[in-house]
């Protein structure tokens, strides 16, 4: 008799358990943190850009699969992703920077797209946790990485160089821009030589100072560490309490 209300429970629990992997905002900040030592060390040229568009683009599917997107929207992204690497090793064979440039305008894309699935997810969410907090920093954090991708590709159709008085930047150089500009920090050494550049740099300005105090810093304060525990704790207490047979009354 009690088959049914066990089977019924442990059913509930791997429900729980799917929902917390596919909420893997951790993981997503792990790959983000990895495609940004990448960009950091690599060049997104030759086959050092192929490298850098398998690490983007494993990021925006997982980032996909945590936010609870479509089914048809993440396969769409393992095939753009796979375009992309398509397009990324033919430049590289080829050292044709067209079918790099096209490669990256699809990575930004689908890396914009992915970060907000999480944003989305993020603020559309019950109730402010780790997870919730992991999800928002990866979002700012991709930020960084998406200029740095648009300030590369404008380097290379441009034909001029990006900075002033500093000829042939490497991926570590515009890396460490985009982080400086989005963070306002503004070491000045690094100085866009014309337009388009210095019109992206105000924006990324902006757009880092207005994600970082709206919705990161209202994230934390609504953040009650804990919470959940406590929540859990409770449930299971219940749990084990409707367990406890009953016994028989004495007629």
């Amino acid at each position: 008799m009690e088959r049914g209300p066990s089977r019924d429970r442990r059913r509930e629990r791997w429900r729980r358990r799917a929902e917390r992997a596919r909420d893997a905002f951790g993981l997503v900040l792990v790959l983000v943190l990895t495609t940004y030592v990448l960009t950091s060390l690599l060049t997104n040229r030759g086959w050092s850009a192929v490298i850098l568009t398998l690490a983007t683009s494993a990021t925006s599917i997982v980032a996909l699969t945590s936010s609870h997107a479509r089914p048809g929207l993440v396969r769409s992204a393992i095939w753009v992703s796979a375009l992309t690497i398509v397009l990324a090793a033919i430049a590289a064979a080829s050292d044709t920077h067209l079918w790099l440039n096209f490669a990256s305008t699809l990575q930004v894309a689908l890396l914009a797209v992915a970060m907000g699935a999480v944003l989305h997810r993020v603020v559309s969410t019950a109730e402010v946790g780790s997870r919730t907090i992991l999800g928002a920093i990866s979002v700012y954090t991709v930020l960084g990485i998406l200029f740095t991708y648009l300030y590369g590709t404008i380097e290379r159709i441009q034909g001029g160089a990006f900075f002033e008085g500093h000829v042939n930047p490497s991926g570590g150089d515009f890396l460490f821009f985009s982080y400086t500009t989005l963070t306002t920090t503004g070491y000045g050494d690094l100085v866009p030589g014309g337009q388009p550049g210095r019109m992206l740099a105000g924006l990324e300005m902006m757009i880092g100072q207005i994600f970082l105090v709206t919705l990161v810093a209202g994230l934390v304060s609504l953040w009650r560490p804990g919470e959940g525990l406590r929540r859990r704790q409770e449930r299971r207490a219940g749990s084990a309490g409707d367990e406890v047979p009953r016994p028989d009354s004495a007629g």
